[in-house]
């Protein structure tokens, strides 16, 4: 795959090699009221914060559930809902529902002689799986976010996400040079692990999967320390946090953590 990737970029150009920034503006213009929008999941990919962020620019309520055992009744009640009164209904892991996956499909057959609000949307998101309805598919907007390929993909996307796209919130910090060096520090650092997992469990026991919220929380808890501590940054408590809490809380081999530990305190450092 590399050498393929190296092949198309010295003769057709970068822009064959590089993915396109994921934009729900484009994907939202092609949906409807009785058009559900799909989100084909990939690990390390969480939709549902930029669908979110979308959703207040376009000053929408947004109702959502996880699907799983007992909650296609309250997903039922929540479109019924939306489709009175405009509303957004995310519906959630739909894989983890292959009992409920009928009446999913009913439900969005039925979407055209229910007449719904002009503003309605039903968004899904699901992992590949052969219980989806087909017909859904077949009639569905479909997108996937996957993770970005590449340190440099994978640095612009970090700085792209919420909170750290937030000018007001990037520029809140009571010490910004030491904040933004320290940012770009935690950012370098979920670029690289994430990169690092296209080798599979070569340097790791096994593989693992890190999202925009193991990042997220990270990013925040940054800024708390260095505004309570502007004296001295406590690197150590970061280093507990972000490598053995965050990051490390999904990781079950204890080598694993250090490693990941180990890698964070250079990086601060």
């Amino acid at each position: 795959m590399p050498a393929l990737a190296n092949f198309v970029l010295e003769n057709i150009g970068e822009y064959f090699t590089t993915p396109p920034t994921f934009d729900l503006g484009v994907v939202f213009k092609d949906s409807g009221p009785t058009i559900p929008l799909i989100f084909v999941l990939s690990p390390g990919a969480d939709p549902l914060n930029s669908l979110e962020k979308y959703a207040e620019t376009k000053k929408k309520h947004v109702d959502k559930v996880s699907l799983g055992q007992g909650q296609g009744p309250k997903a039922e009640k929540m479109i019924e809902n939306g489709v009175k009164t405009g509303s957004w209904v995310v519906l959630q892991n739909c894989h983890l529902a292959v009992s409920w996956m009928g009446r999913l499909e009913k439900l969005c057959e039925e979407l055209v002689s229910m007449k719904p609000h002009r503003d309605f949307r039903l968004w899904l998101t699901s992992y590949p799986s052969t219980a989806f309805p087909v017909s859904i598919l077949q009639n569905g907007v479909k997108m996937t976010n996957e993770p970005p390929l590449g340190l440099k993909s994978n640095l612009l996307g970090t700085y792209a996400t919420d909170p750290i796209s937030n000018k007001t919130w990037f520029e809140a910090c009571t010490l910004p040079k030491v904040f933004r060096k320290m940012l770009f520090g935690l950012c370098f650092f979920h670029a690289f692990i994430q990169e690092r997992t296209q080798y599979g469990p070569l340097g790791w026991c096994i593989k693992y999967q890190f999202t925009e919220s193991d990042l997220r929380i990270s990013a925040m808890q940054l800024q708390i320390f260095i505004d309570e501590y502007p004296d001295k940054v406590p690197l150590d408590a970061l280093n507990y946090l972000t490598g053995e809490c965050n990051y490390g809380g999904k990781v079950t081999d204890a080598r694993d953590r250090v490693l990941m530990a180990t890698i964070l305190k250079y990086i601060y450092c």
